[in-house]
């Protein structure tokens, strides 16, 4: 490869953040969401073929209450998975998420990663990413290329301490989100990658108007580990528990959550953890390191089954815990044990009310 063909930084990171996500996922078992159990009722009068999985959510209706969240594209490597992705996105219907368009926004070449989105998905929801240091202009720019239907914007200043090349400087962040909500068309989303957010973060943002918050907690794809895997130099592994999980992040919103759709994602491995995140008061649930692995591995017919499987078995769920739908859900009562129920007592949140709703 001759040095004008070689890759450049920012599309090697994405390559590693690729290759370093599928490791991880591989080792992914326990999570927060095993402290969380429901209190069984031996009566259900819901009629199964009545139960409705829907969602709203950035001023849309969604057939799922799950989405595929963003992680990829900025390179020839990741347009691959780009592909898969958005033709799963395609064939069932689920929203989807790009990985962050700003290499996009400063490398033409690399654009077709990410515009593959639309081509194979025409009529799909699609978030275009960008990170929270962008400004108004750089964000429409995004929502152009993707012609998307909605904006994500990350939050990730652990990923960006410890990433080698990363951003030492956050003071406008809550402007740009700011001038972005009032600016942007479509609807904006401001979510973590993997640190999950407190009840204040939160609080924030909505004062900055915000109306779809994504928490992304600790749990599952690790930006920390990963980035500190690149590193050279100054080892950051003590900070790879950093941050809260995702079930510890829905109780930190339970109070706010009739002001702000609050989605999660962060370490959800099964249509079980989906239901109790839904149960919590998330509105959807982001998926991204099970799907990314499953279309690498098996390809997107199995990560197509995993997804039907899944909506299957979530109508299942509603039918044994006797709702017809998922506002129904989030009035079921809630068990917390273990590190979760220490950690609503350390934040005195009102976690047994829970159990009595």
């Amino acid at each position: 490869m001759t040095k004008e063909n070689q890759p450049s930084l920012a599309q090697q990171r994405k390559d590693d953040h690729v290759n370093l996500a599928l490791e991880q996922q591989s080792k992914l078992q326990t999570s927060a969401f095993d402290d969380i159990r429901f209190m069984h009722h031996s009566f259900s009068e819901v009629k199964f073929d009545q139960i409705d999985t829907s969602t709203q959510w950035a001023n849309t209706t969604h057939r799922f209450p799950f989405y595929i969240n963003g992680m990829t594209g900025g390179s020839t490597y990741t347009k691959q998975f780009n592909d898969s992705l958005s033709t799963l996105a395609h064939v069932t219907g689920l929203a989807m998420a790009s990985g962050s368009v700003s290499v996009a926004l400063k490398e033409p070449e690399v654009r077709d990663s990410f515009t593959i989105i639309r081509k194979n998905n025409p009529n799909g929801f699609v978030m275009a990413n960008l990170g929270a240091h962008h400004d108004l202009e750089n964000a429409k720019r995004a929502v152009d290329l993707l012609e998307a239907n909605a904006l994500q914007i990350h939050l990730n200043t652990p990923q960006e301490v410890v990433m080698p090349e990363g951003d030492r400087y956050f003071s406008t962040w809550k402007e740009n989100i700011q001038q972005i909500v009032e600016g942007l068309d479509v609807p904006v989303i401001v979510k973590e990658v993997g640190f999950g957010m407190s009840k204040e973060t939160m609080e924030e943002l909505i004062s900055l108007g915000v109306k779809n918050i994504d928490v992304s907690g600790r749990g599952g794809t690790n930006f920390v580990n990963i980035e500190n895997d690149r590193r050279d130099t100054i080892d950051f592994s003590l900070l790879g528990e950093w941050g809260q999980t995702t079930p510890e992040s829905l109780l930190e919103s339970l109070s706010l959550q009739k002001e702000v759709n609050i989605l999660a994602s962060g370490g959800v491995r099964s249509f079980y953890d989906i239901v109790k995140a839904l149960a919590l008061g998330a509105k959807a649930t982001g998926l991204s390191g099970k799907l990314l692995q499953t279309v690498h591995l098996e390809g997107v017919d199995a990560a197509t089954k995993i997804v039907l499987d899944w909506e299957k078995a979530i109508k299942h769920m509603l039918l044994l815990l006797n709702c017809h739908n998922i506002q129904e859900l989030q009035e079921t009562q809630l068990l917390l044990r273990g590190p979760l129920r220490e950690y609503a007592e350390l934040r005195e949140i009102d976690y047994k009310y829970l159990a009595r709703r």
